[in-house]
Formats: C-alpha cells, structure tokens, sequence
C-alpha cells in the first residue's frame, strides 16, 4: 500500500502575475522552487486564500531571484496580483517511509516573496 503525504510547501506566498494567455500551469521562482524541493513540471495544488479558489497544475520554472508566483491560462481567472496563496506538492510512499517524513515548507516573505 502507497500514503500520499505533503512533500513540499510553498506557505501564503504572494501572486505577482496571472498570465490568461497562456497555455497553463503556473511559474515559480526557482529559487523558491530549490528551497521547497519542488521541480519542473510537478504536479501542484494551488489554493488561493483570498476567495478560496484551488487549482491543480503543473510547475514552470521562473527566473531565480524573481520572487515570481505567476498563475497560468484559465486559472488567472480565479488568481489576481497579491492574492495570497499556498502551493503544495505530494508524494507518495510506503508507511514505513512515511512514518518519519518530513516536508520541505517554506515561508516566503513581502510582496516579492523573499526567502530569509
């Protein structure tokens, strides 16, 4: 038997574009991408705390550095610029491995969403 358990944790980032005209997905930071142990074209859930809103997609690399959180095609729709958010990845594992697991969250800080 497989547990799905939170893998990574990107914690009330801040969204600073949403991008209609695109196919899709959202783009992170890399920087904010290495410190989470998320990757490129992982699958995500995004949740936006402002209106409740939450999403499945996938992860595109942005510039390092950036501090972007841009959302992606239809879901720019339901995510505006300095909408509040929490991304997530997941992972499944046998329970042993699960047993002492622990995710990798971070909290970026201020608008431009910062790591200490």
């Amino acid at each position: 038997m497989l547990l799905t358990l939170l893998k990574s944790k990107i914690h009330c980032a801040i969204v600073t574009e949403a991008n209609l005209h695109y196919m899709g997905s959202i783009t992170i930071d890399q920087d904010l991408m290495d410190a989470s142990g998320i990757i490129a074209g992982e699958q995500v859930h995004v949740v936006n705390n402002m209106n409740g809103e939450r999403v499945v997609t996938y992860v595109i690399a942005g510039p390092r550095g950036s501090g972007c959180i841009c959302l992606n095609g239809a879901a720019a729709r339901m995510f505006q610029v300095g909408d509040e958010v929490i991304i997530m990845s997941y992972a499944q594992m046998e329970p042993a491995e699960a047993k002492d697991f622990r995710p990798q969250v971070i909290f970026p800080e201020g608008a431009h969403n910062k790591l200490d």
